[in-house]
């Protein structure tokens, strides 16, 4: 009888099964929140779309253990956010906004944020700002881009909340700098009556509860 030897799995693969995982439950989610309906696309359609993307994220990793890997972000060309955060079921409650559509759509990203001509993308090395609580909008920017970092927008920071319904509770409530609408307003998710909600404050008011998102990198 021949003996056979199993050989342990290496870190590597184990990572690369681990990424992979992670990135067919956040289809998943996807899926389960009825993206593709909302984005007026078949089921198939949408995973046909992103599917060029999990190669990219098996690759992404992390500079601390406290940061997220990658999101997938699926944009407001697909969903806006506010058909979005209504999908998303956090204990017995739901997201909201009283943001329109209209409102959202003059947030666009600033000066040195590049983000990708896709409908969808991943955000990499993902920091909820937990450094920046209490820190103004005005000064935690200047300190992410100083760390080689860019601020997260908001339709980057909506894709967290979907993919991470108790982010909120779980890490801490953040803003969203990387995108503006031309005011002094800044858009931010917290929890709000128990429920997520996408928000705003001032660029010069600091919250001991409101951090800065970013990210390391945007892949397409």
């Amino acid at each position: 009888m021949t003996e056979t030897t199993t050989v342990p799995a290496t870190h590597s693969t184990t990572a690369t099964e681990t990424a992979a995982a992670e990135f067919d439950r956040q289809v998943g989610t996807y899926l389960d929140a009825r993206y593709p309906a909302l984005a007026a696309m078949t089921k198939g359609a949408f995973v046909d779309l992103v599917e060029p993307l999990r190669d990219k994220a098996i690759r992404a990793r992390s500079t601390t253990g406290e940061r997220i890997p990658f999101a997938l972000v699926v944009t407001s060309r697909l969903v806006t956010a506010d058909r979005a955060l209504p999908t998303v079921h956090w204990k017995a409650t739901t997201g909201w906004t009283d943001y329109t559509a209209d409102d959202l759509a003059g947030y666009r990203p600033i000066e040195g944020v590049d983000v990708p001509d896709h409908t969808a993308y991943l955000v990499t090395d993902v920091d909820t700002g937990t450094a920046t609580l209490d820190v103004r909008v005005k000064d935690a920017v200047p300190l992410i881009v100083a760390e080689g970092r860019t601020p997260l927008t908001v339709d980057e920071g909506v894709s967290l909340l979907a993919l991470w319904p108790g982010i909120l509770k779980e890490r801490n409530a953040f803003f969203l700098p990387g995108a503006r609408d031309g005011s002094k307003r800044v858009a931010a998710l917290w929890v709000s009556k128990g429920h997520p909600r996408l928000g705003w404050c001032w660029e010069g008011n600091p919250h001991t509860w409101l951090g800065s998102a970013s990210c390391g990198g945007r892949v397409a």
